[in-house]
């Protein structure tokens, strides 16, 4: 059980550090806005589904955990 704890104390860690970098606007220029990307505005309305975004997030955090997994 202590793995656990130490596992989840380095994710909050690296969750921390990642909304600390985007809230200082250095990632806010192309997170979100990668090429595949769907947005879609019509009138007063709008669709937006940052799927390549979701992708490389999902990768990154499987890395990520597998890495402490080992």
């Amino acid at each position: 059980m202590p793995e656990m704890g130490k596992m989840l104390v380095v994710l909050g860690g690296i969750i921390v550090l990642l909304g600390l970098v985007l809230w200082s606007g250095f990632g806010g220029s192309w997170f979100g806005r990668l090429p595949g990307d769907i947005r879609v505005e019509r009138g007063h309305s709008s669709f937006y589904f940052p799927i390549v975004t979701c992708i490389i997030i999902s990768i990154l955090l499987s890395l990520v955990l597998s890495f402490f997994r080992r």
